[in-house]
Parts: C-alpha cells; structure tokens; sequence
C-alpha cells in the first residue's frame, strides 16, 4: 500500500471534515451545528476538526466557499459569452438573471437547514466580520460597476456607474436575504425585469471624495521592486503575477472602498492591484473569498472578457503582497499603495488615501521617466 504524504493526509482529512460538516449543517443548520457532532461524522477528534478549522464560522464558510468553487451550486459553468450585452438595459436584465437562478421560484422556499452559498444566516454575529461583509458588498458594486462602464457609450449615460449598480444590488441582495434567505420576498422575474429598467433611470453620477484634497502626497522613492510569488485573481479565476508597471494597493477587509481611489486615479494603460488584507485569513478571509468569487462568476457570465473589470483583485492573506511593499502586518484597517516602474518602486503612501496618492504619481510618461531617473517628485 502506498503511504500518503504528510501534506496528501492533511488534505484527506480537510476534505473528510468538509464533507461532514456540509452534511451537518445541511440537516442542522448553522446555528444548530455542533463541532462536535461534525467531529464525530468524520470518525475524527475534535482536535483534529480544529487543527484544520479554527471555529465553526470558519467550518461554515469553508463548505460555502467549496461549493462555490468546486461548481456545485447549480450544476456547470457557464460558457464565457461571445459578444456583450448591447445595451444597458439588457446588460443588467442578463446579469439580474444569472443571478437570481439559484434562489427559489415564489412559493418554493428552501427546506430548513439547506445548505446556500448566499446564505450567511448567524454568521455575521460579530463586528469585525459584519463590517468585511459591507465593505465587500461596496468591492462589488464597484465591480459591476466597472463593467457596466466598459460597454459602448450611450449618448444620455453618465461615465460612472456606481450608483446604478448598488442600486441593482440592493434589489438582488434584498435586505435581508444574505443574512437568512427566508427573508427574501418577490418574484425573481419581477426582480430581474425591476434591474433591467434602472439601465434607463437617469443618475447624476459623479466621483469626487471630499476627503481627496487633503490626502498627503505620495513619498517618491526609488527601490528595487522584488514581486511575490503568484496569487489567484479572484476576477478571472487565474494565477496572475507582480511584475508589470503600475499600482499596486494593499488594502484590509475594512478599507475596501478605497478601491475605487486607485482605480479613477490611475492613468491609461496602467495596471492597477487590490490586494485584500486579513489578521483574521479563516474568517474573514473565507468570506471575501466567497462572495468575490460567487460574485464574478456572474459577471463572467454576462459580460465578455474585455468588458470585465480592468484591475487584479486578490486575497493577500499570507502577507505576500503587504510583505513586498513593506508592510507585513497588514491588518483590516491597512491602507498602503506603492507605484511599480521599470522594476523599481518609484511612490509609496501609507494611511487613508494611499490608495489615490500613488495612483496620482507619475501617470504621465514623462512624469515616470523623470521619477525613475532622478528619485524627484513629479
């Protein structure tokens, strides 16, 4: 018999442990669930259940996340569309759509204890991951938003489309409905034509933080820029790496709408990084993860490769990333961003801001050649 690596036994036992307490929370639910019951489902000691998965939230979150990744939630993934939506309208009423396939038709509510991947019901009990998951609904507003914006122009919509697009989500993602799925009310048809009609509503949408005029500027420095090892982009679902030009933010699970900072001031043509932080990677790390990667799956879905988000969103929750830009203890409050040039770090801003001050260096070719030459301020 050949014997199993420490690492292949390791990955038995997370596996076995995730099967049983998917079996447990699918008869119980989460609230009823018991490690030890799960313990037990596995022929395993409650150590050993613990040894893999620090708490029962972050058991939970792992079957979710599993599910989601491993395509169990509804059957196959979708083929990558050929062509964009055409309009704006048909753009929101195809994503309203996808989304809504995995919730019950009206009358035909899940049974007790059913095991969802949107359902976060007694999870979001503490503070600091019930602030995560607000900041991560605003992450995807930003998201859908993006896409939205990379459609072909249309002569009455505004550039920005933030604001239609948290619209959208309130609609998809009734109050409520995350927290326990029995709350959700209406008929998905209904809901999804309701999205389709807010492409036509006219917003005055426009970015412009108060706070941004008082942001200190960004420290010109020049470094060697030493990139990490790969990590998975939680947009394309593919490993992506550190090593071409442009911004790179590394922001905690509570600054995430600071995203958007970078991504309005950074210039045309540069690449611009998110990289999620976590001190809590089983918890709170686990639902970003989730709902990220449940999240696109329906923009990838709806809308063609170049119409998606023009940025890398991943979770840094080995430091590696906060670790290169000179930060290794980046925690949920973090905010640091630091421009890459021709392999040299050529800005660095730490604190609120940071994100929209390195952005702002250098996003002129003569501004980045003059930064990287000398180590001068623009």
């Amino acid at each position: 018999m050949v014997r199993l690596t420490r690492a292949q036994q390791q990955e038995r036992t997370r596996a076995t442990v995730l099967a049983a307490a998917r079996a447990e929370f699918t008869e119980r639910g989460y609230g009823a669930a018991k490690v030890d019951a799960i313990a037990e489902r596995a022929e395993l000691t409650r150590g050993a259940v613990y040894s893999n998965f620090p708490s029962k939230r972050a058991l939970y979150l792992a079957v979710l996340l599993d599910m989601v990744e491993h395509g169990d939630t509804d059957g196959t993934e979708r083929a990558v569309p050929s062509s964009p939506p055409p309009a704006l309208t048909e753009a929101l009423g195809s994503f309203a759509r996808t989304w809504l396939e995995r919730q019950p038709l009206t009358g035909d509510r899940p049974a007790f204890g059913q095991v969802q991947p949107r359902s976060l019901a007694g999870v979001l009990d503490e503070e600091p991951i019930r602030t995560a998951f607000g900041q991560v609904t605003r992450l995807e507003a930003l998201l859908l938003a993006l896409a939205l914006e990379s459609l072909p122009p249309e002569q009455t919509r505004p550039a920005r489309q933030v604001r239609r697009a948290e619209l959208v989500l309130r609609l998809l993602d009734a109050p409520g409905a995350s927290v326990d799925p029995a709350l959700v009310f209406g008929d998905p048809f209904d809901v999804a034509e309701a999205c389709a009609h807010l492409g036509a509503l006219a917003l005055a949408d426009a970015w412009d933080p108060p706070h941004l005029p008082y942001i200190p500027p960004a420290q010109v420095c020049r470094e060697p820029w030493v990139p990490p090892e790969r990590l998975r982009d939680l947009i394309t679902g593919r490993p992506v790496g550190f090593d071409e030009d442009g911004v790179i933010v590394v922001l905690g699970s509570h600054r995430l709408d600071a995203a958007e900072e970078s991504v309005r001031a950074a210039g045309d043509g540069d690449r611009v990084t998110v990289a999620v932080a976590t001190a809590d990677p089983a918890e709170i790390g686990r639902l970003v993860q989730l709902r990220i990667s449940d999240f696109t799956r329906c923009l990838r879905r709806v809308f063609t490769p170049d119409t998606w988000p023009r940025l890398q969103l991943v979770l840094d929750d080995r430091g590696l990333l906060a670790s290169a830009v000179g930060v290794p203890g980046a925690d949920d409050t973090a905010e640091h961003a630091v421009r890459v040039r021709q392999g040299l770090l050529v800005a660095q801003a730490h604190g609120r801001g940071a994100a929209h001050a390195a952005a702002t260096v250098g996003r002129t070719t003569s501004d980045i050649s003059h930064t990287v030459r000398d180590g001068a301020a623009p």
